[in-house]
Parts: C-alpha cells; structure tokens; sequence
C-alpha cells in the first residue's frame, strides 16, 4: 500500500486522479469503466471538481458504470438525506452519466438480503469494479462495515454503532433519533475484489485512524487495514490527517518534505508487516 501525502486539496488530486485514469482506460460502450462512489463530507470537493471537468468536456461519462458503497435502511431514495438524493445533488444531475450505468443499493428493498446478493451479482455483470474510491470512518469502518467485520464480507444489512450515528448525526439535524440504525453496504471482500483501491482521509479527525492503518498489521477490529492487504491501494492524505505520524513513516515523510518542500504531495510506501 503507498500512502500520498498532499498539500493541495484532496478533493482536486482525487477528482484529477479519477479524470486522468479513466482517460488512460479509453472506456467504450463494449468496454465501460466501472468505478466505486462514496459518499459524506470528505468527497464533496471531488465531486465539484468532477461536475467541472464534465461541464468543460475534460471528462466524459457516457461509458462510465457506477456503484455506490452504500445505501440506509428505510430511508425512501427522496429523502434529502439518502445517498440516492446525495449522489443526484452531488453528480448524477451533473454529467453525461446514462441512468442504466448507475447503481446504487435499494434501502427499502422489501427482501434486503436478495437486495444485497443482486448488488454482487450486478458488479460481477459489469465485469468488475476498476477503481473504488472511499472514505475512512474515525473507528476504521470502510464504507458501514463497522469493526469486526470479516475482511471476506460481501454486500450485506450492517447494524451503525453508536459512533458512527453520533458522526453522521450532523446531517439529520443533530436529533439521533432520526439516523438510521442499518444501512446496505458493499463489505471488505467485495472492495478488495476491486483492481484498484483509492481511499481519502481529510483533517485532524482522520489523523488517529490515519495512524493506525500505516502502524498496524491488518486486522478485522480496525476494517481500513484491509486496504494493506490490496496490491494496488493508495490512501490520500493531506497534511492534517498526518499530524499523529510517529517513528519511521515520520521520518521518511520528514525527510522527503525536506528534500522536495516545493512538491504538491510525497509518496510512502506502508508494509503490512503481520497479516491477521
């Protein structure tokens, strides 16, 4: 795993990265490129500069198959605050995306378990995802698969802890009581099935998981880890999710900022020195 610590905005390197490699994949319609969304806070940027770049025709999205990490349980797909709404404001309205290339879980599915085996079925369809793009959870969850969830999960029904309600409770208001308590989430093993991993920590919120994922070896308490175990993950960085750094990923990170202070980001390379 190689972690990339940057200075400029997360959101703009994740946005150019995306533009850059679907461009280098020349996707058609017989070869589409299927790409993994996330949703929250940290990928609003990303998404703003993707609605640029297709408004600029820098980045066409006809060819382009999404599926999404995650969906509520209950919430109807025109709740403000459902990820189906969240992606429409977001992108979906923005872009040249085609409605049959867009995938997203169905949280009022009336059978969810079948709902989650026809969302596996329906990457495998597509041939795969070529790049996931995430987000981290301040306890290490990845997409809603909170700690102790197998790294073979698959799509599934995950119950929210407490936590994670408490830090999603901003966008319901403040009132708990109104966050739901289940979403459907892809699960570890359907994102390391992916060709390419592309994870974003963002602020000094981030930094104590930030810290564990490049110091510790894999292990299903802290569900981000899994990423060390992929051959082609990269988690971003910027310089607020670092501040926690300590001992020899300290020192490289030191010394390559020493040695290049004018660069736009610095390169690590992260071990997984004890695979659990």
């Amino acid at each position: 795993m190689r972690l990339i610590v940057t200075k400029i905005s997360v959101g703009l390197w994740a946005a150019a990265y995306i533009k850059n490699t679907v461009k280098q994949f020349a996707p058609t319609l017989d070869k589409p490129f299927v790409i993994g969304l996330p949703t929250g806070s940290t990928v609003l940027d990303m998404y703003a500069i993707l609605r640029t770049f297709a408004k600029e025709r820098l980045l066409n999205f006809q060819h382009i198959i999404t599926f999404n990490m995650d969906e509520y349980v209950g919430l109807p797909a025109g709740h403000p605050q459902s990820y189906h709404s969240y992606m429409q404001r977001n992108l979906f309205d923005h872009v040249n995306l085609l409605p049959e290339h867009i995938f997203m879980p169905n949280g009022q599915a009336q059978d969810l378990i079948q709902e989650c085996t026809h969302y596996e079925e329906a990457m495998v369809q597509a041939g795969g995802i070529d790049l996931f793009i995430g987000g981290i959870g301040r306890n290490g969850h990845i997409a809603f698969n909170e700690p102790g969830t197998s790294f073979n999960s698959r799509t599934h029904v995950a119950d929210l802890t407490p936590s994670t309600r408490e830090a999603n409770a901003r966008f319901f208001q403040n009132d708990l009581s109104r966050v739901p308590r289940q979403a459907i989430t892809v699960g570890i093993g359907t994102i390391l099935d992916a060709k390419e991993l592309l994870f974003i920590a963002s602020g000094v919120k981030k930094a104590a998981a930030v810290t564990h994922l490049v110091t510790q070896p894999a292990t299903p308490s802290w569900p981000l880890t899994a990423l060390k175990l992929h051959p082609r993950a990269t988690l971003l960085a910027d310089l607020e999710a670092c501040v926690l750094l300590s001992g020899d990923l300290k020192t490289q990170l030191d010394e390559a900022m020493q040695a290049d202070p004018h660069a736009e980001q610095w390169v690590l390379s992260v071990e997984n020195k004890e695979e659990l």
